[in-house]
């Protein structure tokens, strides 16, 4: 069991509040209903797995491939709170929810990075580094825009400092982003990459300025419950559409490298885990975009949202079936 497969968790959340924006009412319900058991599932997997295999769960945790999969818990965690809180109308339970993604965005920051940091062999960087290197970012991020959404649920005494934190954890999720994504870079264009170095993590480069987006949106959106807050709203707006153009910038550069990779380098297109990683940020790219044109005169970007959903929907489909296809090619046979 890859430590990403949260990402389940995360795509199929994001993908029913962009319907939900979309006014797809009824199929938003039904990913939300879908996605209470996804969560729940996985959870029980991770700690039967820990229990079982506590050996594999911790050589994990020292993986420079692996490690940075744990955070997908934190962002399953927040998106699935957003989800009860539009969705569900459950205020409180998204609390909890958001409480526990704090709890879970600190130990995976600072246990995996101490342990990746003093452990004493590691990789080069060309080996050690891909997309999935940036869901830090995203788990950030994503407490970030759920704290955002529900500081106007606390005493108006406390919504100033849900709000401060929130956006402290948003500049320091962007600043992360601008360290990582750097490295990224330089490894894209000054090492040899193989088609099998390009993994569905990469499109995380997208998603993680998606999310840091629909988190700045979030706060422009909160900004009359803060002082603060409703100071720095220029700036705010500002980065917020750099987070933007930046996304928008890495799709056709993704679609390009995707195509080298499956049509003229012909690598085989299967299921694998780590897809879940390229679903949401589509899902992610619909929800903000839509909510970009909420809290800016950005009207031209209007046509993009009802577009993208669907794209959105194809890949969760096709993700999904290949999943269940893979679950029935493992399920073991009974001989007469």
């Amino acid at each position: 069991m890859h430590p990403a497969y949260f990402a389940l968790v995360m795509a199929t959340g994001i993908v029913s509040i962009a319907c939900l924006l979309t006014g797809m009412n009824l199929l938003a319900r039904a990913l939300f209903f879908l996605n209470v058991p996804f969560y729940v599932a996985i959870w029980c997997l991770t700690i039967l797995r820990c229990l079982r295999f506590p050996a594999q769960v911790l050589a994990d945790l020292r993986h420079h491939g692996r490690s940075v999969g744990f955070f997908t818990a934190v962002a399953a965690t927040c998106v699935l709170g957003t989800q009860f809180l539009l969705i569900g109308r459950l205020w409180s339970v998204a609390v909890a929810l958001w409480c526990l993604g704090i709890v879970l965005l600190t130990i995976c920051t600072y246990g995996i990075i101490f342990l990746l940091t003093v452990k004493q062999e590691k990789p080069s960087l060309a080996e050690g580094i891909n997309g999935g290197w940036l869901l830090p970012v995203v788990g950030g991020q994503s407490v970030a825009v759920l704290g955002a959404q529900l500081a106007s649920g606390f005493a108006v005494a406390r919504q100033p400092n849900v709000l401060l934190f929130c956006l402290a954890i948003w500049l320091g999720a962007g600043m992360l982003y601008l360290w990582i994504i750097s490295l990224i870079f330089y490894r894209y264009t000054f090492f040899t990459l193989q088609p099998s170095d390009l993994a569905p993590p990469y499109w995380i480069n997208m998603g993680a300025v998606a999310i840091s987006t629909l988190a700045g949106t979030m706060l422009i959106s909160a900004a009359p419950h803060s002082p603060l807050l409703t100071d720095l709203a220029p700036f705010i707006k500002g980065i917020t559409l750099l987070f933007w153009s930046t996304a928008t910038w890495w799709i056709p550069m993704l679609i390009i490298l995707g195509v080298w990779r499956h049509v003229y380098r012909r690598f085989p297109l299967r299921y694998d885990p780590l897809y879940w990683g390229a679903v949401f940020p589509l899902g992610m790219y619909t929800a903000c975009t839509y909510r970009l044109t909420q809290v800016m005169p950005a009207d031209l970007l209007s046509w993009i949202p009802p577009v993208f959903v669907y794209i959105a929907l194809a890949a969760w489909t096709l993700t999904l079936l290949g999943l269940i296809h893979q679950l029935m090619l493992r399920r073991p046979t009974t001989k007469a």
